[in-house]
């Protein structure tokens, strides 16, 4: 399945919406990151070039983490989707609520192609935010308590039988500053992908 086709056959293309444009067997998959917002440049998401600029940062988490990868091939071969909340580049410095509400329809059409998953990492802020939005609809209420992040580490959350992660973001160059963060984001994944395995 080609999750680009799969999305715009139910929303039509739009070229301002930043989609994964790659074959993929969702039966394979068992754990999806969602990562914050897509680059302003397609070609430095995850499934661009192998120097993409978000892979710069993705792969030494993993690796971090115990994880051998070095390609997003590597990471999807064993079972991890990534993915953005928002489809569509930020403007500003924080995410607009008119992005958030554009994106959501594509996101949660998105994470119900996969029927296999057992984890959702939610990197950052914005999308523990879009996650919450979307089960809200659901069960009329959040699915990730509002509290910070760093409290809810060690609480196992469940929506649906699937395990939901909050951690930190994984992408742009701020995360090489906070040292503690890329910390737990990686102890996060070694969880996931212990869940996983």
């Amino acid at each position: 399945m080609n999750i680009k086709q799969e999305l715009e056959a139910v929303f039509g293309a739009d070229e301002q919406i930043h989609l994964n444009d790659i074959e993929i067997d969702p039966a394979t998959i068992k754990a999806i990151m969602i990562n914050e917002v897509v680059p302003a440049y397609p070609g430095n998401d995850f499934y661009g070039p192998e120097d993409a600029a978000y892979m710069e940062t993705t792969i030494p988490l993993f690796q971090k983490a115990g994880i051998e990868v070095t390609t997003i091939q590597d990471i999807l071969s064993k079972g991890i989707y990534l993915t953005n909340a928002i489809k569509t580049p930020k403007t500003e410095t924080t995410v607009a609520n008119a992005s958030i509400d554009r994106s959501l329809p594509y996101l949660e059409k998105e994470l119900s192609l996969f029927p296999n998953v057992q984890v959702i990492m939610l990197m950052g802020d914005v999308a523990k935010k879009c996650f919450n939005k979307i089960t809200k609809k659901a069960t009329k209420k959040n699915a990730v308590p509002a509290i910070s992040t760093y409290k809810l580490r060690n609480t196992a959350i469940y929506y649906q039988d699937i395990r939901i992660m909050p951690s930190y973001i994984m992408t742009g160059k701020n995360i090489l500053i906070e040292k503690s963060k890329v910390q737990m984001a990686c102890e996060d994944l070694a969880v996931m992908f212990e869940i996983i395995s």
